[in-house]
């Protein structure tokens, strides 16, 4: 019996999955959760606890440790842009600041020197303010550079300090607006524009890559050696790996973001692509994932958060239900990134009138239709006809978003797996370890292994 644990860290919460495999099926156990929110510094700067994090990573590992099943290796995903630099004796510089602060976009000044045409024409990577570009120019600017020696995205991160290994891994990495889609390598004609040094970034890691063992001390630690694994470190690259696709079906990665996309081989970077705002990031084996984000779930999270964890999930799904406000809003609005009220900030368009169960129905009802949206928008940019729809990701255990996504997409609608970010990174680790030779293989495990419903 093979055993693996999947450590999947969200932009709201995180955990880990061990999984056993007896050569055909994955059997999964939550060993791990914790939550995970930006902290605020005194000059209001937003960032990560990132030894935080590290620390539950170990929790998360030494866990497998109490209870009496060892891992064979382990693997750890985020969510991408993000990063933290490093100085020559591999000490953190500064702290690893969150994209949600709106106070590091200096796209404005980077496209003044690239137009944003070029920038996506050589990377194919979508307009966001908080792309890793303008962070990195921000640090620029702010003289952090200068004392820097290496970039670490927030997976490369953890890995290094569960191994003293520097690596630093690729679908990840293209969500930075730095990697060109062609070469697939770092841009250095975009580095060099910039100012930006070359020696930050190293040679490009493939999923399913062994990292190396827990150092001395971690292995000290949690109890006991194992591998750590470089997997899709990008999250949705690890969920969108889990999804038994047939060639030309698009999937929903639905969580704190909504990624709505379709793999393809190449890169799309013309210039409807880019009025479209559609992202080029990148796939196992140099594929890509051609796809659009959507502010997702993190706008319902906001709305209960605000109101103190009061209600449930599933009891918002029914107030929604009850309520009859036909209010739709545009979810990628800027206002909804980080407002200080995500209630006020809906109330301001739907009406001050509007009740707990009115922002909900207006929030669900709002992201079916950007899906729709989407969809339009991929057929008209690839020039083909969907007939499936894939969901993954914890947003797939809302029956009502996923019933209001088929009704507006007309669409069959398949959900499943859930836990596609762990499921995705679980299969890497089966790919490192040589149980299985390609991602078909691991697809057709993950059919056999897990429920995959269509929406009735």
């Amino acid at each position: 019996m093979k055993r693996y644990l999947a450590i999947d860290i969200g932009a709201s919460s995180g955990k880990a999955l061990l999984a056993e495999y007896d050569g055909q099926k994955l059997d999964l156990e939550e060993v791990h959760r914790f939550p995970n929110h930006p902290k605020k510094d005194k000059e209001g700067n937003l960032y990560w606890d990132i030894e935080s994090l590290f620390a539950e990573v170990k929790k998360a590992i030494a866990a497998c440790k109490d209870l009496g099943r060892l891992p064979d290796s382990v693997g750890i995903d985020t969510w991408g842009v993000d990063y933290v630099l490093l100085d020559k004796k591999g000490n953190r510089i500064g702290h690893a600041h969150s994209y949600r602060d709106t106070s590091r976009d200096t796209s404005s000044q980077v496209h003044k020197i690239i137009p944003f045409e070029e920038l996506y024409e050589r990377t194919g990577i979508q307009f966001q303010p908080f792309n890793s570009i303008y962070q990195l120019y921000a640090d620029k600017i702010l003289g952090n550079l200068e004392k820097a020696s290496y970039l670490m995205q927030l997976p490369d991160y953890l890995g290094y300090r569960l191994t003293g290994v520097m690596r630093q891994e690729y679908t990840n990495a293209t969500t930075s607006g730095l990697v060109n889609a062609k070469t697939h390598t770092w841009d250095k004609e975009i580095l060099a524009k910039l100012g930006i040094k070359e020696s930050l970034f190293g040679a490009l890691t493939q999923p399913g890559t062994l990292l190396g063992k827990l150092s001395e001390d971690v292995a000290k630690e949690v109890g006991y050696q194992t591998s750590i694994v470089t997997v899709a470190t990008h999250d949705t690259a690890s969920a969108v790996l889990a999804i038994p696709l047939e060639k030309d079906e698009p999937y929903i990665s639905s969580g704190t973001w909504s990624l709505f996309g379709l793999e393809e081989e190449v890169a799309h970077t013309d210039a409807l692509s880019r009025r479209f705002n559609y992202s080029n990031e990148g796939g196992l084996n140099h594929s890509f994932r051609y796809q659009k984000n959507i502010m997702g779930l993190w706008m319902i999270q906001e709305v209960r958060n605000e109101l103190g964890g009061k209600y449930s999930f599933p009891e918002l799904v029914e107030l929604a239900k009850k309520s009859k406000d036909d209010h739709l809003i545009n979810v990628n609005s800027p206002a909804y990134l980080s407002p200080a009220s995500m209630i006020e900030a809906i109330k301001s368009e739907i009406g001050e009138e509007a009740d707990v169960g009115d922002l909900a129905r207006v929030i669900y009802r709002s992201l079916a239709e950007s899906y729709r949206d989407a969809l339009e928008e991929l057929s008209a940019l690839t020039g083909k006809k969907f007939t499936t729809l894939h969901i993954t990701g914890g947003g797939g255990n809302n029956q009502y978003l996923n019933a209001l996504t088929a009704e507006a997409t007309g669409l069959k609608v398949i959900v499943g797996p859930i836990e596609g970010t762990g499921l995705g990174n679980l299969l890497m680790q089966l790919y490192a370890d040589k149980q299985i030779s390609s991602l078909q293989e691991g697809r057709a495990i993950i059919r056999r292994s897990f429920d995959i419903k269509e929406v009735k």
